[in-house]
Parts: structure tokens; C-alpha cells; sequence
């Protein structure tokens, strides 16, 4: 891709988020992108009981949605998908793929929506037009000629719908491998491991009502104003019923600190709210540190700072935690966080105050090499004083895509468990393989190995999320067949192996009738609960396929038919059906499409919220000893963290400003504390490169970036992805396999001129 410097401008970082620019931007968005009537017509059924599911954050509706239950954010999705721009053959015809690589990310997606299947053939500049049976008979030839499944791998965003996603991880475990790596091995892998550990499932434990019952809400790593804007009504209402909330991040985020809702007419006219009763600016990493701290803390204060009933009935290894917490290096704690010992002690105090406590996180935690043993600390806070399974108390990972979560209870997953898999084999007459397969980073070093030699991507944009950006490329550049199921073009349409395939898919806001019948599909959100999604807009070509009807079609082409007793033809016309299968396979889903009608859909279970069950192997929450490490920046290096613009969602870009933090026109900027600027000899506006070295020496080089003096805590730095992302070593993961892509050690050199 072409490298630009930065041409744009920055001016002051707001402090709050929303009020009248967010509705202005909002209709902005809509209006070139899709029209007045519409951006009206659409966005009155979003999020609603009768309409669609946003397809960006995976925030939860409250009970009673609200006439216009979007944010800014919501808006710029839904723009992005249901853009009357369209891309059609003559486009193809026009551009190579080499001019393509040539654009921005940016620029590829303004192009519009793709229209029909198109086919790189080998040796081919050009993608050209290919009929959907000669597509799906293509990945039928090229997988069936691979000398074991196991050479293939089936990639999956987030953005997948439950039906979409069952019916994926059933033809590729049909065809006989568990190479199902997905988003969630980059985002919140981390939060799964560390809560299967400790409380025995992966999922968060509090429901949105919860919030209304919270006496102290913590958000650590975590920017909602940006990547869950919806979230700010639920901390003002909570506010509202006297919760305190305290922010630990390492950038002064306008979100947290005051919330102007839209919603509102003080939130138009007048102040807002304000959010953050304190806001702790932590060093990059410095998260395990601090709740080894307070832990420590709560213990030293003796027995009125727990909750012994609830420690001895319900959880296991107190007293190994209890005597490693008893040491405390308060040097090491100082290094770490950046905070004094009165920090740590002020925030217990809030906690001793508090009855109910619930701690939200996302990347900011779960991107690190020592993720797991900092949620798991996190854990141990709140275990210690029993907020978990009660009202108003829990732990909140907030989950990015809309149906992340959900993907991962459908079954995509490398690593299955073998009650799954047996459900499975049960419900479809075969035997599913046992062995586990690769994870995203796994996947991208089999494919430069030679190992895989297929692939198949069912949305996102792996080229782009994925770390080691020059690695992930030569690792699709080796396949023998690369296919993209998109809504739109992106980068990893043009990093292709020595054959490329271009499936265009129906988007969430599009209305799916097959033999008449429309079909419905589901969505599970942060906090567990399945609803039904619904869209409304004529589909953007009478070309298009449903992700549904796509796999099902590879897997027609592909499986030979006593493989299993899937009926592949009647589950791509009737999603009701699929819906009937999940509900034996997996029990919680027990009349499925019964569920869905209720409005507002159904809350799956949690043992631990719904009734203090911890199916753990001790049969209870477990509290862990978590040494204390952290990441450290040598001399004349900066910890980098990566962050999306207010313009982004993931790797999708929506323009070029990030208006919270005062950026306009541009993305190559990295912010820095104007100390650390003044250590570096660096000023304002100067051009830096970011540059990495990995521990075998390796030289990384993110080039050309505008230096901005920004409120980011000492000794750390903070740059957009995924233009980042090429600084991030390809093995450079923590214990669940996510790539460290929020502490980078860097140096900013002066870009040549």
C-alpha cells in the first residue's frame, strides 16, 4: 500500500463524547452514503425487536429500547453496508490487482459493495467475473486434491451470524479438520482462558441491569466513547442510581470523562454528564501490577475487607493466594503502573465503600503477554469480596464484533470440547476429528510453512487484523487458493494466493427471502443474550448469496453425501431449520425458534450469575497466584500501544478524522507525553518512524508518522491499527495465543526527508 505523511490537522483532544457533532456526524454519514429516505427507512429498525442487529459493537440493548437505540459509531457501520456505491465487473476490468494494493484501505472500502462472485486465476492481473456453481466447484476440486483436511483452514470475523456460523464449523469438522481460527483468538482469547479458569466459563457474568445496581463500576482498558459508544447511557444511568466509576487507562479518553447523550436534551444543550469519579492514567501493562496491589491491600486490612462466607463456601486456593499476595514489592508496583502506593490505596478505599463492584475491560487487557494472569488478578478482586452471582457485581469483558461471542458458542473454534463434539457427531450421523486445530497466529506460520495450503475467510479482513503484517502476507501469498466471503473490498481481497476467489455476501441490514419465506437470523451479545436480526433493505445485487447459502454451497461441492446426514440443500433455504439442529446440539438453545419471537430474545445461562455454580475442575471459583511481570521499555524506547481512530471499527475505516482526539485528515500520527518528547529531543509535528526490535534481533519499521504531544502516561505512545500492526512479531503472544499488539517496545527515529 502507498505511504502518505500525514497532510491533515490537529488541534486540542475533546473532553467529552457525543452531544450535537455526534448527531450531525451521524447524519452525515447516513445521508452521503446512503441517501435521506434511506438512512431514515433503516435506521428507524436498528436495533429494534422487529429489525436488525447493528453490525458493529456487540453492546446490549437495554429491556425497553430506546426510538433511536444507535450511536454514532452504529450509524457509520450500517452507512458502510448499506452504501448505495457498488463495485461491478467493470471495476475489475479497470484496475489490476497490483493498483488495488497500491490504495489505501480507506480508499478500497468507499468503493462501495461487491456485487458478483469474481476469480484471480493463476498468473492473472485481473480479477474476473465467475458464476456461483463454477466458484463452488473450484474449492470443491482444490480441497478435495489436498492430501489431508488438515491443510485447509476456515477463518471467521465476528460479524457472522449464529446460523451462518453453526453451519461453517459443521462443514469444515465434516470435512474433517479443526483449523477454525477466528477474531476472537486476536481479542478476547485471553478473557476466555483466564475465566474458564477461574469461574468455569468464558463468558462475562452480568447482564445490563446489573449496571442500574452497581455501587462502584471500574473500566480498565477499555475506550467505550469510540469502540462501545452505547455503553456511556448505561454508566450515566448508572451514575444516576449513585454509582462511583473509575477509569484506568493509559490515555485520557473524552468517553470517560464526560457523556453528553444525544438522547437527551441536557445532553444536546447542556454539560452532560460527568463519568469518572477518578481516572487512573496507567503505564501500558501496568494492570497486573495494580490489582496485585489492591489485593494485597485488602488483605493486609483484615478480615472487615472480605466476604469470608462466600470465600469458604464457594471458592478454592484462598490460602495460596493469600500468602503470595502477603509479599508486595512496592518499587516493582511503582515501575509497572507509574502510580504512587497512595493510588492503590485511595481506589481500596472506594472498594471498601462498595458493596457491588463490576469490572468492564477489552484490548487493553487481553493484548499482553501476561493478559491472562492480569484477568485472572482481576478475578481475584472481585472473588475476594464476593461480586460474583449477585446483583449489581461481576465481571464485564466487552466484546467487539456483534456476534463474537456468539461464534464461539456455535463452535468456532480451533481447540472444541469433546461434550460439543460429541453432541455433534450425535445430531449428524458422523464422526467429527478430535485434534485440535490452529489458531489465527498458527495458522498464518502453517501457511508460511507450507502446511496449509487453502484458504477460506468468512468476513474481517485477515490480511489487515493480524499481526506481522509482511508475515501475513507471504503466508496467503504461498497458498494455492485464497477465498474471501466479503460485504465489501478490503486488503485481504488483493494479498492473494496463487488463485483468488471474491464470494460477495448479503449484509446484515439486507432482507433475506428464499422460496418466499424470509429468513430471520440470530446474534448473541456481550452479556449472553439471542435475538433475532431482521433487515430491510433490498439486497445491493440480485447476485448476492447469504453466508449461509454460500457454505452450504462449498460444502454440496465439497462433502461426499453419506459424509454425514446434514441436509445441506434444505439448511441453505430454511434458517429455521438450522435454528432446530443448534437447539439439540447445544441444550441452552432448546426451542430456538420459539425463543426468538419473545422481543428482546432470551438470556443464555451462567452457573455462576444464576446461581453460584462453578464448573471448574475444584467444583469452585478458583483464586490463582499470578507472579507479577510487566512489560518495561528500555532506554530511549516507548511502550506503543495500538488504538482505532473514532473513524474506525477494527480494520474497517470509516474517514480520516479521530475528532475526540482533535485528529483531522489523516491516520499517521502517534501521541506521546510531552515529557517523553522532551527526553527524546522530539517536538510536536516532527516525522518519527516507529521502529521495533524482536528478541532474535529482528528490525520492524512503521515509517512516517506525525509526533502529537498528547495526555498518554509517561514512558508510553498510542498509534492507530492496523497500520501498526506490521511492528507486532508474528510469536510475540500471550499464554492464549493473542498477539501483544498493546505493548510494543519502540524508538521513535527521525523519518529521512
Amino acid at each position: 500500500m502507498t505511504i502518505d505523511d500525514f497532510s491533515g490537522t490537529v488541534e486540542a483532544a475533546k473532553t467529552y463524547a457525543a452531544g450535537t457533532p455526534a448527531v450531525v456526524k451521524s447524519l452525515q454519514q447516513g445521508i452521503d452514503k446512503m441517501g435521506l429516505r434511506r438512512t431514515l427507512s433503516t435506521l428507524r429498525i436498528l436495533n429494534q425487536p422487529s429489525g436488525f442487529d447493528c453490525p458493529g459493537c456487540a453492546w446490549p440493548e437495554p429491556g425497553t429500547p430506546h426510538l433511536a437505540e444507535f450511536c454514532e459509531n452504529g450509524v457509520k457501520a450500517v452507512a458502510e453496508e448499506a452504501t448505495t456505491a457498488r463495485i461491478t465487473r467493470k471495476f475489475f476490468a479497470e484496475y489490476s490487482v497490483g493498483d488495488l494494493r497500491e490504495r489505501e484501505e480507506y480508499w478500497l472500502g468507499q468503493q462501495g459493495r461487491l456485487t458478483e462472485p469474481m476469480h484471480k486465476a493463476p498468473g492473472a492481473t485481473h480479477y474476473t467475473p465467475i458464476s456461483w456453481a463454477d466458484a463452488f466447484g473450484l474449492i470443491g476440486r482444490q480441497l478435495n486434491a489436498l492430501a489431508s483436511p488438515d491443510e485447509a483452514t476456515f477463518y471467521t470475523s465476528g460479524r457472522t451470524s449464529n446460523e451462518a456460523a453453526f453451519m461453517y464449523q459443521l462443514f469444515v469438522r465434516t470435512f474433517g479438520t479443526n483449523n477454525l481460527p477466528d477474531c476472537s483468538n486476536m481479542c478476547h482469547e485471553s478473557s476466555g482462558m483466564a475465566l474458564g479458569q477461574t469461574i468455569g466459563i468464558g463468558k462475562g457474568s452480568v447482564h445490563i441491569s446489573d449496571f442500574d445496581k452497581a455501587d462502584l463500576i471500574v473500566v480498565v482498558g477499555q475506550n467505550p466513547g469510540t469502540n462501545h459508544p452505547r455503553m456511556l447511557s448505561a454508566l450515566e444511568k448508572a451514575k444516576g442510581h449513585g454509582a462511583k466509576i473509575v477509569a484506568i487507562n493509559p490515555l485520557a479518553e473524552a468517553g470517560l470523562i464526560r457523556f453528553k447523550n444525544p438522547q437527551k436534551a441536557s445532553g444536546l444543550a447542556g454539560r452532560g454528564t460527568a463519568l469518572a469519579d477518578d481516572y487512573l492514567q496507567i503505564r501500558v501493562n501496568g494492570d497486573l501490577a495494580f490489582f496485585k496491589a489492591v489485593n494485597h491491600l485488602l488483605l493486609a486490612g483484615g478480615e472487615a475487607n472480605l466476604d469470608r462466607a462466600f470465600i469458604d463456601e464457594y471458592t478454592a486456593g484462598f490460602d495460596a493466594f493469600a500468602a503470595e499476595a502477603a509479599e508486595f514489592d512496592w518499587d516493582e508496583y511503582t515501575a509497572a503502573t507509574g502510580f504512587d502506593r497512595e493510588v492503590a490505596e485511595a481506589f481500596v478505599g472506594r472498594v471498601t465503600r462498595s458493596k457491588s463492584i463490576i469490572v468492564c475491560w477489552a484490548m487493553g487487557l487481553t493484548q499482553h503477554a501476561n493478559s491472562v494472569a492480569t484477568i485472572r488478578e482481576v478475578v481475584n478482586f472481585l472473588l475476594v469480596r464476593g461480586n460474583i452471582g449477585r446483583p449489581g457485581a461481576g465481571v464485564c469483558p466487552v466484546r467487539g464484533h456483534s456476534n463474537v461471542q456468539g461464534d464461539r458458542t456455535m463452535g468456532i473454534y480451533e481447540k472444541p470440547s469433546e461434550a460439543f463434539l460429541d453432541s455433534l457427531a450425535a445430531e449428524f450421523s458422523f464422526e467429527p476429528p478430535r485434534d485440535h486445530g490452529f489458531d489465527t497466529v498458527e495458522t498464518i506460520q502453517a501457511m508460511i510453512d507450507g502446511t496449509v495450503k487453502v484458504f477460506i475467510g468468512m468476513g474481517g479482513n485477515f490480511a489487515s487484523a493480524t499481526p506481522d503484517t509482511a508475515a501475513t502476507h507471504r503466508a496467503l501469498a504461498r497458498c494455492r487458493l485464497t477465498v474471501q466471503i466479503s460485504t465489501k473490498l478490503n486488503a485481504s481481497h488483493l494479498i492473494t494466493g496463487e488463485e483468488a476467489l471474491i464470494l460477495p455476501t448479503m449484509g446484515r441490514t439486507e432482507r433475506h427471502v428464499v422460496d418466499g419465506v424470509e429468513q430471520a437470523v440470530t446474534v448473541e451479545d456481550s452479556m449472553g443474550v439471542v435475538h433475532a436480526s431482521r433487515g430491510g433493505l433490498t439486497p445491493a445485487s440480485e447476485h448476492l448469496l447469504s453466508e449461509v447459502q454460500i457454505v452450504t454451497g462449498i460444502a454440496l461441492a465439497t462433502l461426499d453425501p453419506s459424509s454425514s446426514s446434514a441436509d445441506w440443500k434444505r439448511f441453505g433455504a430454511d434458517h429455521a431449520r438450522i435454528r432446530e439442529s443448534i437447539g439439540r446440539v447445544l441444550p441452552e438453545f432448546a426451542d430456538f425458534n420459539a425463543k426468538i419471537e419473545h422481543p428482546g430474545g432470551f438470556t443464555l445461562p451462567h452457573p455462576p450469575r444464576d446461581r453460584r455454580e462453578f464448573r471448574t475442575a475444584t467444583g469452585k471459583a478458583n483464586l490463582t497466584v499470578n507472579p507479577l511481570t510487566y512489560a518495561a521499555a528500555g532506554i530511549g524506547t516507548l511502550l506503543l500501544q495500538t488504538v482505532r481512530s473514532h473513524d474506525q471499527y477494527n480494520t474497517t475505516i470509516y474517514g480520516l478524522d479521530d475528532r475526540y482526539r482533535g485528529i483531522h485528515g489523516g491516520r499517521r500520527v502517534v501521541f506521546v507525553n510531552p515529557k517523553d518528547l522532551a527526553t527524546l529531543r522530539l517536538s510536536d509535528g516532527d516525522t518519527v518512524d516507529l521502529v521495533s526490535t524482536d528478541i532474535a534481533g529482528e528490525i520492524r519499521t512503521a515509517p512516517r508518522f506525525r509526533v502529537v504531544s498528547y495526555e498518554v502516561s509517561s514512558g508510553c505512545c498510542a498509534a492507530y491499527f492496523p497500520e501498526t500492526n506490521v511492528l507486532v512479531p508474528l510469536h510475540s503472544t500471550g499464554e492464549a495465543g493473542t498477539p501483544t499488539y498493546k505493548s510494543i517496545p519502540v524508538r521513535l527515529v527521525p523519518s529521512a526527508i
